[in-house]
């Protein structure tokens, strides 16, 4: 399964199925195939998103040599398209969406 986010103000941003749950789950939006985001739930959301990429990145630099922390593709490359639609959107008073 893949997670198609679209919105007014964005181009879509579309995830598979692991990176679009850890996602939504973050910004504690249930994970199903069917969603909204609200303008006035965006703020929070960025922020979460935001948090736990600076957790992650400070979890990887203080990982001991040797250690391969995931694929090499972390949450900063895998959600800053979603940041982006959510800033976008935000500004303009506009949802985002999935599975519709």
């Amino acid at each position: 399964m893949l997670y198609k986010f679209k919105s007014k103000d964005a181009g879509d941003v579309i995830m598979l199925e692991a990176n679009g749950r850890k996602v939504l789950e973050i910004i504690g939006k249930d994970a199903g195939p069917k969603g909204i985001i609200l303008p006035e739930q965006m703020p929070a959301a960025i922020a979460a998103l935001k948090a736990a990429i600076a957790h992650e990145e400070a979890h990887d630099a203080n990982a001991e040599d040797g250690v391969v922390p995931g694929d090499g593709l972390g949450l900063r490359q895998r959600a800053m398209p979603f940041i982006d639609m959510l800033q976008r959107n935000h500004q303009n008073g506009h949802e985002v969406v999935w599975g519709v």
